[in-house]
């Protein structure tokens, strides 16, 4: 049976195989945590291959190939990507667990998809393994293509990895987002959790439900956007409750802001009641509020919009326990924190209010922390715990995983710097990312790895937004076929 393919993307776009292959994924649900349909999908494709193919406990799949002809003798290279995505849309229309991602190439040669992220982050890179897989052309050392789950909501994959599963010595990560860089570290991070317990009271004389949202921002990747002051929905709808509270008498019986932890959030609201009588002076001081703000907001944020609707509320918070989320929400630290001192340009620790909620007096806010350092990700985690504890919350950390060490005298690091000069004439750059991979974990499991990261140009990762750079996807592919032909020969120990 054919691969399927989707209508929306040409069917000679190269590398034609890898494209095919990123189809085939548009076609399955991936949401972290809901990988069942793609890895029997991958295990299938690897059986009719005849490549011999293993699943761990954890979920991850582990396929192998025999090198190519003549190509033995070298270094077995693990090939490495997360089969997850973040799913992201406008509006409410698509069912991430039925409804293919429809991808489609514009004009100004970047795939994207239609209304909804792409996937790119990391299919592509998934696709990509599977091309080599199925190659008859390509030179390549024995290959291990580790495909992991659950990446973007907590790297249970890596974290529950099997121990005895990888024999290879070099590993490629697949899951960078700028050609031409190298990425050879990355931040470490953790997940805060805050909960209260509100009180309550019912409805007051005269008031009516409304809903007011906070929507229209650009969003985005909470690592490697968070140096791009994207706003924060979450954090404007709690200023924009601090200043009108008391003026015309809200009261707020639901919050709910964000959709993941890993992700800036794009929109929130609040269902509030309004006491009548104030409800046109307010709805015409949330006009000037929004063309006040957006007009100091970048301009990826300039779609900034406020508006109220009919809802339906039972009961609202207590004026006490309204007052300190508000405050709560306006104090939690968030954004960066700071540079690296010691590498230029890269976030040194950031943290992001990801998703917040109030739902029958039950408050609960994740905060995810990233940091290049154990001290750096311990101060901005207890910071945020402090401003629990005032606010009458419980705190808890969940998720950790660590950051990935630079080994500038890498091996492997070398080499595929070499072949890039090769092809490019000029050196590659060699960085550290704010984002969190799953390299670090790895090495904890297998500390003998040798492991560098790259991927094609993808921007707008984790939102609506995000597309894929198509001649980048080339200059990628045609890299990675190089780089597997060039492994040395196995390292006598």
């Amino acid at each position: 049976m054919p691969e399927p393919t989707l209508p929306f993307l040409p069917l000679d776009l190269p590398p034609a195989a890898l494209w095919r292959h990123f189809a085939a994924l548009c076609r399955l649900p991936r949401p972290s945590r809901h990988e069942g349909q793609v890895m029997d999908h991958l295990c299938r494709w690897a059986s009719t291959r005849s490549l011999n193919w293993t699943q761990d406990a954890a979920g991850n799949l582990l396929i192998r190939k025999p090198a190519s002809l003549g190509m033995a003798e070298r270094e077995t290279v693990v090939l490495q990507g997360h089969v997850d995505m973040v799913c992201q849309q406008d509006g409410d229309a698509h069912d991430f667990f039925s409804d293919p991602i429809q991808p489609w190439l514009a004009d100004d040669g970047w795939v994207r998809a239609r209304g909804t992220s792409l996937g790119a982050d990391n299919g592509i890179g998934v696709a990509a393994m599977l091309a080599v897989l199925e190659s008859d052309d390509i030179a390549h050392p024995p290959l291990e293509a580790l495909f992991t789950v659950n990446e973007e909501a907590g790297m249970d994959g890596a974290h529950d990895l099997a121990e005895d599963l990888l024999t290879g010595r070099f590993l490629l990560n697949l899951d960078t987002e700028d050609w031409g860089e190298f990425y050879i570290g990355c931040a470490g991070g953790e997940d805060v959790i805050l909960r209260r317990q509100c009180e309550r009271e019912p409805l007051p004389p005269e008031h009516h439900a409304w809903r007011l949202t906070v929507r229209g921002l650009c969003g985005g990747h909470s690592g490697v956007d968070i140096h791009r002051y994207r706003a924060n929905a979450t954090r404007l709808l709690a200023r924009l409750l601090s200043e009108l509270a008391g003026r015309f008498g809200l009261r707020v019986g639901q919050l709910a802001g964000g959709a993941l932890r890993n992700v800036i959030p794009r929109e929130a609201s609040a269902t509030l009641a309004v006491p009548e009588s104030k409800l046109e002076a307010l709805q015409h001081t949330l006009l000037d509020w929004q063309k006040r703000v957006a007009a100091t907001l970048p301009e990826w944020d300039h779609g900034l919009t406020v508006t109220l609707g009919p809802a339906q509320l039972n009961a609202v918070l207590s004026l006490h326990d309204q007052a300190v989320l508000i405050d709560l929400l306006n104090a939690l630290p968030d954004g960066m924190a700071g540079l690296s001192p010691a590498l230029p340009d890269v976030v040194h620790t950031s943290s992001n209010l990801g998703v917040v909620s109030l739902d029958n007096g039950r408050f609960q806010a994740v905060s995810m922390v990233r940091s290049l350092s154990d001290d750096g990700l311990e101060s901005r985690v207890a910071s945020l715990l402090a401003c629990g504890r005032l606010a009458g919350c419980s705190g808890v950390r969940e998720g950790f995983y660590p950051g990935w060490t630079p080994r500038p005298e890498s091996p492997l690091l070398a080499l595929a710097s070499q072949v890039y000069q090769r092809q490019h004439g000029q050196r590659p750059k060699v960085k550290v990312i704010h984002a969190g991979l799953e390299c670090g974990i790895l090495l904890g499991k297998y500390p003998d790895l040798d492991i560098i990261s790259f991927g094609p140009d993808i921007r707008g990762a984790h939102s609506p937004s995000e597309r894929v750079n198509v001649a980048s996807v080339a200059r990628f592919w045609d890299f990675l076929c190089e780089l597997l032909a060039q492994i040395p020969a196995r390292r006598l120990d």
